[in-house]
């Protein structure tokens, strides 16, 4: 029986100890889950603009992860070991929920045969947009953001419909960066030529 995301973050805070959560122990209790919102909470900080390249470089970590087929991503010690206060982590989850929960309306599991089946195409796409986030292409960072958010809340609730629409858009996402990228360069030697 599929619980949504939303039930899981509260049911987190209740779990969560008084002091501090790090960001291990939340991923240790998403499990599989903890793809979609590592992806999630990645395409969110990179529609800031500015912090797009950084982030579209970190995308690299969990792409290859889903690539390989990892059940759940493994990250670096010194990022699992971050720690939250857990009052901040509680007005986090207060934030995120409601959305979830609106967004749940219309995601919901359905075709869960697609994880199994497109893992590694998922993570290819993924390395591609995050590889699209780092080109220097103004409000280039905004439509690869919100696919990957897409695909993220497809993985969070399971849902395969969605997640064939998110590599639909990334395949769309991907021709439109190639195409400005191809743009740029016959631009710059259309200058050189002047």
């Amino acid at each position: 029986m599929h619980v949504p995301t939303s039930a899981v973050l509260q049911k987190l805070l209740s779990e969560a100890p008084p002091g501090h959560v790090s960001v291990g122990w939340i991923m240790e209790r998403l499990e599989e889950r903890s793809f979609g919102l590592l992806m999630f909470m990645l395409a969110v900080i990179a529609l800031v603009p500015g912090l797009s390249t950084f982030i579209g470089v970190l995308f690299a970590v969990p792409a290859y992860q889903m690539i390989v087929a990892r059940r759940s991503p493994a990250l670096p010690k010194i990022a699992t070991a971050r720690r939250l206060p857990t009052p901040q982590f509680v007005r986090a989850v207060d934030r995120i929920a409601p959305l979830l929960r609106r967004a749940e309306t219309l995601i919901r599991p359905r075709w869960p045969q697609s994880f199994r089946t497109t893992k590694r195409m998922v993570g290819i796409a993924i390395l591609l947009l995050g590889l699209t986030l780092v080109l220097p292409v103004p409000f280039g960072h905004i439509l690869p953001a919100f696919v990957i958010m897409i695909v993220a809340l497809a993985y969070l609730e399971e849902d395969g419909v969605v997640l064939w629409l998110g590599l639909a858009l990334a395949l769309v996402s991907l021709s439109l960066s190639a195409a400005a990228g191809w743009g740029a360069v016959a631009g710059v030697k259309w200058l050189d030529r002047l």
